[in-house]
């Protein structure tokens, strides 16, 4: 089994999928382990180290993908990649097939598999593959800490002689993977949190980390089979943003997460309401890159609405992609070994495998 993975444009995506752990992991298994040269130099991993725990390195992108087994990447490779492959090669990452089913056809007419892990089911085996949850903690964890350093004033509750500064008050839409963690981090810091969610047992969930939930009057439970959010009738949102709207004169920082998969995220958090908030007050849109949860939200700008500031990044993990990558990388080689034939030393696309036959979108 040759498992490799080529460099993503930098720019854009900071993370790789091969640390220097899982090479050693995927080493120790048998497993060929191939990387383009200077890899993960820009997270301080050189090529040397790789080496040592027994990776190929390869100046040559075309040779290392045709030479290998599994591709292993964060994100769709560029279509000038394809006539590298080989048939019956295998690719995995995340490649949003929603947005991407075109070039995502492209694969298939060569009869590659694509696994896409964003799609992976909601099942207890599948908790150690799910690389929604591990990346979305640390965006969670990120977006408050870059929305505090665009906050002008201090978080905690200070007394001083000089008199008392309040604590700061901090609203998180949605109470997902990244909201809760959003809201454990905001609470550590010393702030006074609020939390919405259109699921009902997020409140449980939100009070366990000293956080208070704001909750619709006689709102039903919007919870898919696979505990993701889904779209809200009008009557709630309605009933959701005269909630919000008298909430936010008194809130300073808002953290933004809601998403629905697959579709533009929802507007939550509206013109009218912004004006109704302090001057001063940050918004954090952690939904940005899927068109954000306000209509001002822009990407990878700060956009100064009457003294507002409103954030929005195409990528927050690029700034923690150490941590992310350690975390992505185990995510993948556990998926690797759920697809791995042991006694054939082969990859066996089981698909009565609920995990295999979800994430195939070949």
């Amino acid at each position: 089994m040759r498992v490799g993975s080529i460099s993503e444009n930098k720019n854009l995506e900071k993370r790789i999928a091969i640390t220097p752990e899982t090479t050693k992991k995927y080493t120790n298994l048998g497993f060929k382990v191939f990387l383009v040269k200077n890899y993960g130099l820009h997270l301080g991993y050189s090529d040397g180290e790789y080496e040592k725990l027994g990776a190929k390195i390869f100046d040559d992108e075309k040779e290392l993908i045709s030479s290998s087994d599994v591709i292993i990447q964060l994100s769709q490779l560029s279509e000038g990649k394809l006539p590298f492959f080989r048939e019956n090669q295998t690719i995995i990452g995340t490649f949003n097939p929603h947005v991407n089913e075109k070039k995502i056809k492209s694969y298939s007419k060569k009869n590659i598999n694509v696994f896409s892990l964003e799609l992976l089911p909601r099942v207890t085996r599948a908790q150690s593959m799910d690389i929604l949850s591990s990346q979305a903690n640390l965006a969670g964890y990120k977006a408050v800490i870059e929305a505090f350093a665009n906050f002008e004033k201090a978080i905690p509750m200070m007394m001083t002689a000089a008199g008392t500064v309040p604590a700061a008050k901090v609203l998180v839409v949605g109470a997902g993977v990244a909201g809760l963690q959003a809201i454990a981090t905001a609470k550590r810091m010393g702030a006074i949190v609020f939390a919405t969610d259109v699921r009902a047992a997020s409140k449980e969930q939100v009070e366990s980390l000293g956080g208070k939930f704001l909750i619709v009057e006689g709102s039903e439970n919007l919870e898919t089979e696979g505990g993701y959010a889904k779209e809200a009738s009008d009557d709630f949102k309605k009933k959701q943003e005269e909630l919000l709207s008298k909430t936010l004169e008194k809130i300073d920082i808002i953290i933004c997460t809601a998403l629905i998969p697959g579709k533009k995220a929802p507007i939550i958090i509206r013109d009218d309401m912004i004006k109704k908030m302090k001057s001063g007050s940050v918004i954090y849109d952690l939904a940005a890159l899927q068109g954000g949860n306000t209509n001002l939200t822009k990407l990878d700008e700060i956009v100064d609405q009457n003294g507002i500031k409103i954030i929005g990044e195409t990528n927050i993990l690029n700034k923690l992609p150490i941590s992310a990558s350690n975390l992505y990388a185990k995510n993948i080689f556990n998926f690797i070994l759920n697809l791995y034939d042991k006694e054939n030393k082969k990859i066996n696309i089981n698909l009565e495998d609920e995990i295999i036959k979800k994430t195939l979108i070949k």
